[in-house]
C-alpha cells in the first residue's frame, strides 16, 4: 500500500482502474446510463430524455454531426467542473507535495499509455470522417475536445475517491463504458473496444490485425506504436528481401526488416560481413533513402545445456566500422577501453 497524507491506495485498486481503461468487452448497459443519469444529477442538470449508444467513437462523432435534437453540450458542468472541485480539495488536504505523490502514486501509472491511446482514438476519427477537409477536420476536433473519456478517464478517476459524490457517477460510466458526449437532451455513449492489443510498452501493436477494433469495425493498426495501413500488415507475412528493399517509406521498411528479421534478411539477401575481430563480425545494410542498418553478430561463450553456442544479433550506430567497436557500445564503452574478462 502507498500512503499518501491522510489518504491511501493499494496496488490492487491501481491495477483495477488500469483493467478498466485496457477493457476490450462489451458495455455493461445498464450500468452505465444509470452513471451517466447520476452524474447529470450529480452537476445539478436535469437527467437527459434518451441516452442513444453508438458502435465506436467514430459512430458517435458522426452522429453528433448529423444530429439536431441533443441540445447544448454540457461536459463544464458534468466532468469539468466536479473533477476541479475534487481536486482542489484534495489538494488544499494534501498540499502541493501531497497531491504530487498521490497522483504519481496513482493516475500518474496509467496515465502516459491511457493518453497516447486517446490521442490515437481521436486521429483515427479524424482521418477516417475528415481525410484532407479542413473545415471537417475542425468540426470534428471541436466535438472530440467535448467527449468524456468513460473507460479512458481511470486515471484521474484513480486518483479520487470515485465511490462519492460527486465523481461517482462519472466511475460508474468508467467502469461500464466507453467515450460519452453529454447534451442537454441526450447523452451519446459508445460501446468499449472488442479488441485491444499492446506490445511490453504499451504501445498499440499488433503484426496479424487490428491493433484496436471496436463493434462496428472502426480500427487502428499498429506495429510496435507506429500506425501502419491494414494492407500493410497482411503483406508481411510474404515478404521477401527484394520487396523490402523496393519499399520507399522508411519507416514502413524498418517495421518490415522487424517483422523479417535482420538476421534472416542478412542471411536471405547473401550480404558479406565488413569486418570480424574476436569478439564477433559486423554486418551492414545499405537502404535507399534511410541509415544503414549495422549489425554486430556474436556468439555467446557459455554454452547452451545441449552444449551449443547462441548467437545473438546486437543494432548499433550507423557509424560503427569495425566488430568491437560496436559490441563496446552496447556497453557505453569505447573500442580501446572494452576487454571483458570473459565474455557471456
Amino acid at each position: 500500500m502507498d500512503r499518501v497524507g491522510e489518504t491511501s491506495v493499494t496496488s490492487d485498486e491501481v491495477q483495477r482502474w488500469r483493467s478498466r481503461a485496457a477493457a476490450a468487452v462489451p458495455a455493461d448497459r445498464a450500468a452505465a446510463e444509470a452513471g451517466v443519469r447520476l452524474a447529470y444529477r450529480r452537476a445539478g442538470l436535469a437527467e437527459p430524455e434518451r441516452v442513444v449508444w453508438a458502435d465506436s467513437p467514430r459512430a458517435a462523432v458522426a452522429l453528433i454531426r448529423t444530429a439536431t435534437d441533443l441540445g447544448r453540450a454540457v461536459r463544464e458542468q458534468v466532468r469539468s467542473a466536479p473533477w476541479a472541485a475534487e481536486r482542489r480539495r484534495l489538494h488544499e488536504e494534501l498540499g502541493a507535495e501531497g497531491w504530487s505523490a498521490r497522483w504519481a502514486a496513482t493516475g500518474g501509472r496509467l496515465w502516459d499509455t491511457t493518453a497516447a491511446l486517446v490521442d490515437r482514438v481521436g486521429q483515427g476519427v479524424l482521418d477516417e470522417l475528415a481525410a484532407g477537409d479542413r473545415k471537417a477536420r475542425a468540426q470534428i476536433r471541436l466535438i472530440l475536445l467535448d467527449a468524456v473519456l468513460g473507460q479512458h478517464d481511470a486515471p484521474w478517476l484513480a486518483a479520487f475517491d470515485a465511490d462519492r459524490a460527486p465523481l461517482d457517477g462519472l466511475a460508474g460510466v468508467c467502469r461500464s463504458a466507453g467515450w460519452w458526449w453529454p447534451f442537454e437532451k441526450a447523452a451519446v455513449v459508445c460501446e468499449r473496444p472488442v479488441a485491444l492489443h499492446r506490445d511490453e510498452a504499451g504501445r498499440l501493436d499488433c503484426g496479424e490485425g487490428p491493433a484496436l477494433a471496436f463493434p462496428d469495425g472502426f480500427a487502428l493498426y499498429a506495429w510496435r506504436g507506429m500506425p501502419v495501413p491494414a494492407a500493410f500488415l497482411a503483406e508481411l507475412r510474404t515478404l521477401t528481401p527484394d520487396r523490402i528493399r523496393a519499399e520507399e517509406n522508411a519507416e514502413l521498411r524498418r517495421v518490415m526488416l522487424e517483422y523479417y528479421g535482420y538476421d534472416r534478411y542478412l542471411a536471405d539477401s547473401a550480404a558479406v560481413p565488413v569486418h570480424r575481430d574476436e569478439t564477433g563480425t559486423l554486418w551492414r545494410i545499405d537502404l535507399a533513402g534511410d541509415e544503414p542498418v549495422v549489425m554486430v553478430e556474436v556468439l555467446n561463450s557459455t554454452p547452451e545445456p545441449d552444449g551449443t553456442h547462441r548467437t545473438y544479433w546486437l543494432r548499433v550506430p550507423p557509424a560503427t566500422r569495425e566488430a568491437k567497436e560496436g559490441v563496446a557500445w552496447t556497453f557505453g564503452l569505447r573500442a580501446e577501453t572494452y576487454a571483458p574478462v570473459r565474455e557471456t
